[in-house]
């Protein structure tokens, strides 16, 4: 048997092992503009609640950083898999794309795309799938922020990593461990940004908002 015919059956194995051990709950793929510090961090809650690699999916996005490539991306990735990383076509029944509002001139198209994806799509049990855009004004960074403090007005970016900074000394983008450290303030953190959700939305900018608690609380509760 030739070198590529054994590489393409390691990888069916890979893709059958991973099939088998996926587990009953919801199949989850999450893109992210960043390539660091938001998977490393959704990464982090994945394995501290031991959810299977075979239902949570996280990758950084691949056509660019901007919002509407981001959704384009995940866009691509449900509809035609990945080989290479052992995703198959359509195997998901959620999916999330990550992004920040910063200065982005698609900000706003990336947040009407997911919308006119969102049941407009369907899985291999041929099942209509969520599609959600998960955004923060100005960053992600407010998430996080929110753990320490109550943020009503708007603020730059910088000024939230500044502020951000003085709870979590030496923070930086793509230093890992931001789950654990925040862990504990998790609570005060989702409550907070439900707050802020009843007077924001995604598209009130320069209001301060995130949605990051409503991923965050599916994968924290994903197998309660």
């Amino acid at each position: 048997m030739g070198r590529d015919n054994q590489a393409k059956d390691r990888q069916l194995r890979r893709k059958a092992t991973k099939a088998s051990q996926r587990a009953s709950y919801a199949r989850i793929l999450i893109v992210t503009e960043g390539s660091k510090t938001e998977p490393l961090y959704l990464e982090e809650i994945r394995a501290a609640h031991h959810l299977h690699s075979a239902n949570v999916e996280v990758q950084p996005g691949q056509l660019g950083t901007a919002p509407i490539q981001v959704v384009r991306y995940a866009q691509q990735l449900f509809e035609e898999g990945d080989r290479g990383k052992g995703i198959r076509p359509k195997s998901f029944d959620q999916v999330y794309a990550v992004f920040d509002r910063d200065d982005h001139v698609s900000y706003v198209n990336a947040l009407n795309v997911a919308q006119s994806l969102d049941g407009k799509l369907r899985n291999d049990e041929r099942q209509p799938i969520s599609f959600k855009a998960i955004a923060s004004i100005p960053s992600f960074e407010l998430w996080l922020l929110l753990h320490y403090e109550d943020i009503q007005a708007p603020m730059h970016r910088n000024a939230v990593m500044h502020r951000l900074k003085q709870h979590i000394p030496g923070y930086d983008k793509g230093a890992g461990g931001a789950f654990a450290t925040t862990r504990s303030r998790l609570e005060t953190a989702t409550q907070r940004a439900q707050a802020l959700a009843t007077q924001f939305n995604a598209y009130t900018d320069p209001a301060p908002f995130t949605a990051l608690h409503e991923l965050v609380t599916l994968l924290t509760t994903l197998r309660a």
